[in-house]
């Protein structure tokens, strides 16, 4: 029997997607990390990016805007900030949010490095949910009208 990994990733709001995987591919702080069965212990704190699992020969894309990870006797944990499934982004919504941060980063004349901080997240995060969503749309063989990132 091939060994497997127990996964869980959970948001402040929900447990987002939680089920047996082979591997697990994450933007963590230091670089992108793959784990797999076996993998010596590991924490590690998540940047916003595309984390990637695999199951049983299938991807399973997720957004994530942050947070962090454990892994220990092949049980993976992410405590993520934010996380949404590829197929679970509207392309469209995110564009427009990410536009109203852009706007919003414009239209500050004066901001304080906290402000600052919040809209450069903000903005980060919604890129991100617009290119693993377009991502897995192409994969998919789905046609994006607005192609612009």
């Amino acid at each position: 029997m091939t060994q497997k990994i127990q996964f869980k990733i959970v948001t402040p709001e929900a447990t987002v997607y939680e089920n047996e995987i082979d591997q697990a591919t994450l933007p963590c702080i230091s670089g992108q990390v793959t784990i797999l069965p076996g993998h010596r212990s590991y924490i590690a704190a998540l940047q916003a990016g595309e984390l990637m699992l695999k199951k049983n020969g299938e991807e399973i894309h997720l957004a994530v805007s942050g947070g962090f990870v454990e892994f220990v006797n092949n049980t993976l944990v992410v405590l993520a900030d934010t996380a949404e499934r590829a197929e679970a982004i509207d392309i469209k919504r995110a564009e427009e949010a990410r536009q109203r941060a852009e706007d919003l980063k414009k239209e500050k004349v004066s901001v304080s490095e906290m402000e600052y901080a919040k809209v450069a997240a903000a903005i980060e995060r919604e890129a991100v949910r617009i290119r693993v969503a377009k991502k897995h749309h192409t994969r998919r063989g789905l046609h994006i009208e607005n192609d612009e990132q």
